[in-house]
């Protein structure tokens, strides 16, 4: 019995050493309250629908034309209710092949369920960063700069699936919901390009996006606190790594837009010639999806 005790006392210490620390986790940029419209769903994480903001022509933005979310594998049944009443009859997952595999959505059976991946996980690239993650092959700034070349890469990669997935959202007589694992990085790259489209200002754009630190915070926290105190069982780990991928930074889509402005010169250019749509068209969807 003494020997058992000594070993407790002794994985106590131990567990301290190594996880009864604080790390200097570094703030994240925050959305402006009040402008945005979260929905309660359980089990559906960063679920809302974009509201309250004017474009630059002085027009509001109607509200339950579309709606944006995290996966949808918890949902449960007696939630179904609640995308009924909100009007959703078509689901448009972003997430790649395996992703879904992983954790299929639970939706209704008169829901319209399509898939649209820009980005190809070819050879289960998440799968093998975890690994290199826990064995501290990927730090902070690596994780950074991943972050930063993802979202280069997601706008001009697979341009005719973005398309796709724009057309989709915005030809629809319906409201339409569209989410990807989190529902902050493909989901915000895609609100960002729709909010462009129908010319609302960078501001405006940006301080969507940075919403989903809001609503997401208690989530985030809580993973980085779990992170920090577990931290023992993989020692080689960056926390720093888990950091930078749950929350948005203003310099991600900052790389998509750069980007987009470097391929085509400009984002006019881009809606045209990559998504699509002319000046009229463009008008066409202003019109529809916003009020005088």
């Amino acid at each position: 019995m003494k020997q058992l005790i000594k070993i407790s006392v002794l994985l106590t210490v131990v567990f301290c050493v190594f996880s009864c620390k604080t790390q200097d986790f570094t703030p994240p940029e925050y959305g402006k309250s009040g402008t945005g419209n979260s929905i309660e769903i359980k089990k559906a994480n960063n679920f809302r629908t974009v509201g309250h903001i004017k474009n630059s022509e002085g027009r509001t933005l109607k509200e339950g034309k579309f709606y944006r979310s995290g996966h949808l594998h918890q949902l449960k049944k007696n939630s179904f209710k609640e995308l009924e009443i909100l009007g959703i009859k078509e689901v448009i997952d972003l997430r790649n092949s395996k992703e879904i595999s992983d954790k299929p959505d639970q939706l209704p059976d008169d829901i319209v369920y399509k898939k649209y991946s820009a980005f190809k996980d070819e050879g289960d690239q998440l799968t093998q960063a975890k690994k290199l993650v826990l064995k501290g092959k990927v730090n902070g700034s690596d994780a950074n700069k991943r972050m930063i070349d993802f979202y280069r890469e997601y706008v001009t990669e697979n341009p005719e699936v973005i398309r796709k997935i724009i057309t989709e959202i915005l030809e629809s007589d319906q409201p339409v919901l569209y989410h990807c694992t989190a529902g902050k990085d493909r989901t915000g790259i895609t609100t960002a390009l729709i909010l462009t489209i129908l010319k609302f200002d960078k501001a405006t754009i940006y301080n969507d996006y940075l919403l989903s630190n809001n609503y997401r915070k208690r989530l985030v926290l809580k993973r980085l606190k779990l992170a920090d105190n577990l931290h023992f069982l993989y020692p080689k780990m960056d926390v720093k790594v888990l950091e930078k991928l749950s929350w948005v930074e203003t310099a991600y889509l900052d790389a998509a837009f750069d980007e987009i402005n470097n391929k085509y010169g400009s984002m006019d250019a881009y809606i045209q010639q990559v998504l699509g749509i002319s000046e009229n068209k463009r008008e066409e969807y202003v019109k529809k999806f916003t009020n005088q």
